[in-house]
């Protein structure tokens, strides 16, 4: 089986975020090579400490793409430590995303092209809580298997854009082995700790791409550490290598998309997602 090696490792260095005093962000994807990235367009680490402060946020729309948020840490209405969230804004849908507590919050928010023959699907909701995710412990390793396959363990998320999500604490001198269908980009993000790929080392805040296989079939990505203890979130999907029209909010096939999905935002055409049917919403629990 062919192994995977690192090709390029990305700093994600943290800067004041948009929403102003108590927020934190880094960039590990920042929209501005998706030929790269393909089928990931955006993820952002986002820590928040608000004691004190009023509540940020508000109702806002997207379309064309699903947001995957991760909880690191939190315990925020829906986001709590350990959950996951899967929106599917597909034609168009407003969310809220107002933020209150006085404890501390840090997510992983990655925004997923959907392929443009899903583009303008039905919008959906989907949530993964904690007690539910579906976890492999060994001595050295704590896996949660979020979304796709690891080890013989499988998510119940249903997938528009094939995915796979792992979190992985890994002890010192431990060794994680995660396979990937060849034709998958993928990356490991290090949120704790250091790892090596190979011949690599990568460390917290640093984000190392994979390089893609010639052929389809099977690969895999081999994870060790060394005098320390580490955890990762590993991602890799399918790209679907279709260029794609990204502004604010909204991913389309063209500008004349985004104009049109703007129009019906402020036209009062978009659903919110409180709106939709409950056939829609899925929470695992």
């Amino acid at each position: 089986m062919y192994t995977r090696t690192i090709v390029q490792l990305v700093e994600s260095p943290l800067h004041r975020g948009f929403l102003g005093e108590g927020h934190v962000a880094a960039a590990v994807i920042n929209a501005t090579d998706f030929f790269q990235t393909d089928p990931f367009i955006l993820l952002m680490d986002d820590r928040l400490d608000l004691a004190g402060r009023p509540p940020v946020g508000g109702p806002h729309p997207h379309a064309g793409f699903e947001t995957v948020t991760l909880v690191l840490k939190g315990d925020e209405h829906d986001w709590i430590t350990g959950s996951l969230e899967l929106m599917t804004a597909g034609k168009g849908i407003i969310h809220s995303e107002t933020i209150s507590v006085d404890s501390s919050l840090r997510i992983l928010q990655l925004w997923l092209v959907l392929a443009p023959e899903k583009r303008w699907i039905e919008p959906a909701w989907q949530q993964l809580l904690p007690s539910v995710v579906p976890t492999i412990k060994t001595a050295q390793l704590d896996i949660r298997v979020y979304s796709g396959n690891s080890n013989g363990v499988s998510s119940p998320l249903r997938n528009n854009t094939p995915l796979i999500l792992v979190d992985v604490m890994m002890e010192q001198g431990a060794s994680f082995t995660q396979i990937l269908p060849a034709a998958y980009n993928a990356f490991v993000y290090v949120i704790e700790g250091h790892i090596s790929v190979g011949e690599t080392s990568i460390g917290a805040g640093q984000a190392g791409w994979l390089n893609i296989p010639a052929g389809r079939g099977d690969s895999e990505i081999i994870i060790n550490t060394a005098g320390q203890e580490a955890r990762i979130v590993l991602y890799a999907a399918e790209p679907h290598h279709v260029p794609v029209v990204n502004h604010g909010p909204f991913i389309g096939d063209s500008q004349e998309d985004i104009a049109r999905l703007y129009k019906e935002y402020r036209e009062g055409h978009l659903p919110h997602l409180n709106e939709l049917p409950e056939s829609s919403k899925i929470v695992y629990k």
